[in-house]
């Protein structure tokens, strides 16, 4: 494919950008002590050398009292000044441009030390997601806080960025005071549409007062916030047609979805069930009423959806963010017509936003050197090539043959079954999951480029190995569905319709009309199930062995799903540990009070109950004296996410 738009240069107030992909403001958990370091450069350096064209660095609070976390950047000193010139330095060797960007949460607050923050918003308005009732700013308070935006850019253009990004997205402190629903002031910055749009207005005059005419501003908004109180499209679009009169603005950042409630968080970091790019055609309607750069960012994971969308005129640069969390060196593949080496992001949220949420620095399922770019570094060739043999072609397996012989080993990959990818080939079967079979092919692919053997319809055992005399053998085995009934003497009566997951998966059982769901994995096999019988027209019981539907799943793919569930009408019955089962009753222990849940009048139990180790091999091999590394659910059942990692530990290892 040709890119005839990605990668030509674009001009924004005479600063020329390479490309047309960008990274958007994404948190990393990477600052220390609330300014960049080393992590958080060589985390933007890689991205840097992959080719993007610009990097926005994270949001930062330029006011002390927004300040959480020592892992969110704090420019509200010049303390930050060392460490933003450090992100600069390493970017800038690379001929990337980078940006600041910086953010007021408003009525929007989170915890610090352990306690809840004061927030402050334009009106006494409360948020839906984090609770917050906030107090009313002063008009002191606001003048300060204009301020303060201004002497956070001023800053961050000592610190040598190229230009800043102020927020008027996801229903944060810019968004409050444009929004009638959220600003209910009656003095000069609320009433009438000029004044809630004053606060925006002197913030970027201060800036450019500050940073002077050459550094660039930008402004970042949610074309729609998705929001019962939010700011909708139309609404956007009459403020754009005001942003455009702004003559020191310089871009506009679109993106949609707001952090006010559960329903507008989804789409600030929008996962696999939601539609490729769906956000340029708002930013097209945005870019037909302004004449500066539009940006957009949601859900472009190829460089051939991005070369769609400035094709169709919907969007000047695109942001490519997961894209290259999950293969930093995409722009420069895609560049070089190697679009199938680019490992492409599968958009299961897990690594990235999901240990964001867990305050750990981010990652990648598919690739656990992002984040980690010091503590892990690049393979290192091996000094000694050796005879490596891994059992098991699913993601743990796959990825660790892949280093090993990227790292100059021979290796072959013996897989008992016809195909590679283990449990990720029944995650695609689920109702809009398809795209997770991605990381099979992503991983098959950098098996084949390492020059991996690979072998299907090839268990291995104890004369394999003996047979084939490997220096080192890595079990990457699995595990199968645990049966309660058979592992823990539950009483499940043998009149009793009892499948398990994957049975209903590959499509070996008729559920009948009437489906129990019993999820003590609290996580995608449960919930997956659940709706896709649901959309069979099944009537369906999720009884979740934990506090709420897919407890562990990451925030924003629960909250997409708990939707979901609700339009389909699936009972959720949440505290409900599997006890029995006999006829057509499934019994269930509260957790909580210890009471009976009693299900009555059930075709079919589906037993999600989790995995069991497969460790025949492991136990077979033990007296061979064979240097053996055990990764993934053959360990302990877990996710792809720890069976990739511990197959790249263990290549490096071996």
């Amino acid at each position: 494919m040709s890119f005839k738009h990605l990668f030509t240069p674009h001009e924004i107030r005479g600063l020329e950008i390479r490309n047309r992909i960008y990274s958007t403001a994404h948190q990393t958990i990477l600052a220390e002590k609330g300014a960049p370091g080393e992590k958080m450069a060589a985390y933007h350096e890689a991205r840097a050398r992959g080719g993007a064209g610009l990097i926005i660095i994270e949001s930062s609070r330029p006011y002390s009292d927004d300040v959480s976390a020592s892992y969110y950047l704090d420019s509200s000193t010049d303390d930050c000044i060392p460490g933003y010139k450090l992100v600069a330095d390493k970017v800038h060797k690379h001929g990337c441009k980078v940006f600041g960007q910086i953010n007021h949460g408003g009525r929007i607050a989170y915890v610090h030390n352990g306690m809840r923050m004061v927030p402050n918003g334009p009106s006494m308005v409360p948020d839906h997601r984090f609770h917050c009732m906030p107090r009313v700013m002063s008009t002191d308070y606001i003048h300060n806080l204009v301020q303060a935006f201004a002497q956070a850019a001023r800053r961050m253009a000592e610190a040598d960025l190229d230009g800043v990004e102020l927020v008027a997205s996801h229903g944060m402190l810019m968004a409050q005071f444009l929004n009638p629903l959220t600003n209910h002031r009656s003095d000069q910055y609320g009433g009438s549409e000029e004044n809630r749009f004053r606060f925006i207005s002197e913030c970027i005059a201060e800036t450019r007062l500050l940073i002077g005419s050459e550094k660039i501003i930008g402004l970042r908004i949610s074309a729609d916030e998705h929001e019962p109180d939010g700011i909708d499209a139309p609404a956007w679009l009459k403020i754009c047609k005001r942003l455009n009169d702004e003559v020191e603005l310089d871009f506009i950042d679109v993106t949609v979805g707001s952090m006010m409630g559960p329903g507008g968080s989804v789409h600030v970091v929008p996962p696999m069930q939601i539609g490729h790019a769906y956000t340029a055609p708002r930013a097209g309607a945005i870019k037909a009423v302004m004449d500066k750069t539009i940006m957009v960012a949601g859900r472009i994971n190829q460089p051939q959806l991005a070369e769609q969308v400035l094709a169709a005129g919907q969007a000047h640069m695109c942001g490519m963010t997961r894209a290259m969390i999950s293969d930093p060196e995409m722009p420069n593949k895609a560049r070089a017509g190697k679009l199938d080496d680019i490992r492409a992001c599968i958009g299961c949220n897990q690594a990235c936003i999901g240990h964001y949420h867990m305050g750990v620095d981010i990652s990648c399922i598919q690739n656990p050197l992002s984040g980690r770019e010091i503590t892990l570094g690049k393979h290192i060739e091996a000094e000694t090539k050796r005879k490596i043999l891994v059992a098991g072609g699913g993601p743990g397996g796959m990825k660790a043959a892949a280093v090993a012989a990227e790292r100059g080993h021979s290796v072959s990959l013996c897989e008992a079954s016809p195909r590679l990818g283990g449990q990720a080939l029944l995650a695609q079967l689920l109702p809009n999951r398809s795209e997770f079979g991605g990381i099979v092919d992503n991983l098959r692919h950098e098996m084949v480029l390492a020059g991996v053997q690979i072998r299907v319809n090839t268990p291995v055992d104890r004369a394999l190995i003996e047979q084939e005399q490997p220096d080192s053998v890595i079990i990457a085995t699995g595990a199968t569905p645990f049966h309660p009934e058979n592992e823990t003497g539950m009483e499940i009566s043998d009149d009793v319709h009892a499948v398990d997951a994957w049975q209903i998966l590959r499509g070996e059982v008729n559920p009948g009309s009437k489906v129990v769901v019993a999820d003590w994995r609290c996580d995608w096999v449960g919930l997956g199930v659940a709706e896709k019988l649901a959309l069979e027209g099944c009537s369906v019981r999720l009884c979740i062995d934990g506090e709420m539907l897919g407890q562990n799943l990451q925030l924003y793919v629960r909250t997409h799903w708990a939707g979901v569930m609700h339009k389909l009408g699936v009972q959720l019955i949440p505290y409900a540990r599997l006890y029995g089962a006999d006829g057509d009753t499934v019994y269930f222990h509260h957790n909580g009070s210890g009471e009976p849940i009693i299900c009555e009048g059930v075709d079919t139990l589906v037993i999600a109950q989790g995995h069991k180790q497969n460790t025949a091999l492991e136990e077979e091999i033990r007296d061979l004296g064979i240097e053996t590394h055990l990764i993934g659910d053959c360990l302990s059942p877990r996710s792809a996410e720890e069976a990739v990692y511990e197959g790249l530990i263990a290549a490096r290892s071996v």
